[in-house]
């Protein structure tokens, strides 16, 4: 009797099993709420049981689409889109069935990049008049598909999406969505009124080659032992991923044990009594790049004394750090009030009323910083200590700070074996799932984390480009910004990393099919995450609509074509002067400099003639070279009539800072 009974139950297992395999199941990109792309053949692909019959029917033609799925479950219908509209269903059947609904035919772009793209329009990123734009983001014809970070060696299928996949934008949705992303879409909904799709892949602080195959990186020599070498780990990528993460668990233990800020793990650096004669002073908001700390990554505690009102006595407070840079440890006289990682996160800690007493108290934030910017930075106004809306204490302005552990000066982090800019790893995980979902172009912001090997960037990029339309099978529309302004202006030429990377991004126009938004112009000496967001996107969406979709607007800032040399002067001609050239700013037309055969620059005079500028020094006789806005930070101001900025460009080709960087 009981081996009937097991029998039975194997039996009843079997046939659990056999129902769940049967089960439809989607990738993340299909949800509902998602957009098609208009007018195509589109594929649509899932999970199903092993060779069965799959039938897909589109609303919009009642017409029912059949496939059937492989050995392994998997199968794909291409099925056809009509013009533009919607809303639509779309039920998948074998022996169960799915539906889709609230589904939009539109224009689809992919937008990725590193953390100018990712930037949001709430949290760190707050971008200008961020509230405004929140609370009037009512775009239900616009949709939104958030990719979640995430990094993998080998090529996935799927990928985790947030908010349970595509969503309406709206005032709820759009917060923490890439404000780049959402306001290209929002000029190109607005031009054409036709639904939108905006899926946005991109992570801050990333190099192209993590975004390229790593069949494609085996071209290029400094890439495919590493890509070989990846391709031929047979670890198990959760076991790696436990290691390394004990391992930088360990790590940080052991940094903890050297700050000198702690005392067998007491905090004494956050004593309300803590005599802090010795410490410095800084501004807050500001990363410590900006004041004297340059290049230091590691730990800086920083201190703030306040005076608590009688009336704020025995009651809760909030204190708000608005942004810290990476990680932060936040104390009120000396007892821990909260913690926070991760550089992209605002600070928003609750004081416990027993801890508010009348008078003297004590602010203390021990800032961890591990790479790039560090800091307590962001919004002054969202730097306070609050007990209401209306009672407000500024935390803003001057700070004490003490640096406790230089990272130069204790052992090396560990490396992660799956680490975000590792070659190939974000193409694997957050581009290879999407193909070959069809879209109708990619917008693109990346460019800073590869400005120290800018010459290899000339190769990179369009490498990235093409290979990535070769996986799509399509030769798609790519348009991608071109770094902004940023640190701080220089009183002489000189060399440059960032101009270096603009050129390596300005000679990929050569590549057909693609174009380039100029944004040397509105970014911020303090900031490399420019808060007008709302411009940029126009620029690129301006290029979209004259390009990809026939429009006749103007596109493109004036583009350097050639020079002539005539005596003492040098003859700029440009290409895109619709409306003539003309100055922005100022007096005089600034920008240019000059050099002879010494190869040293010098500020030039320079003077509009017609569509060409005309550049000259009286300290120089014999010039030979003319660049325009060749700085990190350039003060420069050549436009068109249609008040799109010049490209800064050199008309040399001599070695630059980059070369032979790998």
């Amino acid at each position: 009797m009981k081996y009937l009974r097991l029998i039975l139950l194997i039996c009843f297992g079997l046939f659990f099993l056999v129902n769940v395999n049967a089960k439809i199941k989607l990738p993340g990109i299909f949800t509902n709420n998602m957009v098609l792309q208009q007018q195509s053949e589109v594929p649509i692909w899932g999970d199903a049981s092993p060779k069965k019959i799959v039938k897909i029917t589109t609303s919009w033609n009642n017409k029912v689409y059949k496939t059937v799925s492989d050995a392994y479950g998997k199968w794909t219908a291409i099925i056809n889109t009509p013009i533009f509209g919607g809303p639509f269903s779309i039920e998948i059947n074998d022996e169960t069935k799915l539906k889709l609904n609230n589904v939009m035919i539109g224009e689809v772009w992919v937008c990725s990049g590193q953390s100018n793209m990712e930037m949001p329009l709430a949290g760190w990123g707050k971008i200008l008049n961020y509230e405004t734009e929140i609370a009037t983001a009512n775009y239900p014809n616009i949709r939104l598909l958030q990719i979640e970070k995430k990094s993998s060696s080998k090529p996935l299928n799927d990928m985790k999406v947030s908010m349970g996949g595509w969503v309406q934008c709206s005032p709820q949705t759009v917060p923490y969505f890439s404000a780049l992303a959402y306001f290209f879409g929002k000029n190109l909904f607005e031009n054409k009124d036709i639904p939108i799709g905006l899926i946005n892949s991109s992570w801050g602080g990333t190099l192209a080659e993590a975004w390229t195959s790593g069949n494609s990186l085996k071209t290029i020599p400094e890439f495919s032992a590493q890509v070989m070498n990846m391709e031929k780990a047979n670890s198990d990528d959760v076991d790696l991923q436990a290691t390394f993460e004990k391992k930088l668990s360990a790590w940080h233990l052991q940094i903890d044990k050297l700050d000198t800020g702690f005392s067998k793990d007491k905090p004494i650096w956050a004593g309300k009594n803590l005599d802090d004669t010795d410490w410095k002073q800084m501004s807050i908001p500001d990363l410590w790049e900006n004041q004297g700390l340059q290049a230091f990554d590691g730990v800086v505690w920083f201190r703030k004394t306040i005076n608590i009102p009688s009336d704020w006595q025995n009651n809760k407070l909030t204190l708000s750090l608005d942004m810290i840079d990476d990680d932060d440890i936040t104390f009120f006289n000396g007892v821990e009030v909260g913690q926070t990682n991760g550089y992209n996160l605002t600070r928003t800690y609750s004081i416990p009323a027993k801890l508010v007493k009348e008078g003297k108290a004590v602010i203390t934030v021990r800032v961890f910083d591990a790479k790039g910017g560090g800091g307590i930075y962001g919004d002054s106004a969202q730097i306070k200590l609050s007990l209401s809306n209306q009672k407000v204490i500024s935390m803003a302005g001057k700070w004490l700070y003490k640096k406790s552990i230089n990272l130069t000066e204790v052992p090396v982090a560990p490396k992660n074996w799956n680490e975000e800019n590792k070659p190939t790893v974000l193409f694997n995980s957050m581009i290879n799932p999407l193909i070959p979902f069809t879209i109708k172009g990619v917008i693109w912001y990346q460019g800073e984390s590869n400005a120290d090997r800018a010459y290899q960037y000339r190769d990179l990029f369009p490498l990235m480009i093409k290979d990535w339309r070769q996986k799509w099978k399509v030769n798609f529309p790519f348009y991608f910004v071109q770094l902004a302004n940023f640190t701080a202006e220089l009183e002489n030429p000189a060399q440059s990393e960032w101009a270096e990377l603009r050129e390596a991004q300005l000679q990929t126009l050569h590549l057909e099919n693609t174009g380039m938004a100029v944004t040397i112009d509105i970014g911020e000496a303090k900031d490399i995450h420019p808060k007008n967001k709302q411009e940029v996107g126009r620029r690129l969406s301006l290029i979209a609509r004259a390009n990809a979709y026939g429009e006749s607007v103007s596109c493109s800032g004036p583009i350097y074509d050639s020079y002539k040399i005539e005596g003492s002067t040098i003859r700029i001609k440009f290409k895109n002067t619709e409306g003539g050239l003309k100055f922005g700013g100022g007096l005089t037309l600034k920008g240019f400099t000059i050099a002879g055969l010494d190869h040293i620059f010098h500020w030039a005079d320079a003077k509009i003639v017609g569509d060409e500028v005309i550049i000259s020094c009286k300290d120089l006789v014999n010039p030979i070279a003319v660049r325009y806005a060749w700085a990190q930070n350039p003060i420069c101001n050549l436009y068109n009539g249609a008040n799109l900025p010049a490209s800064p460009f050199r008309t040399d080709d001599w070695q630059g800072i980059t070369f032979g960087n790998k």
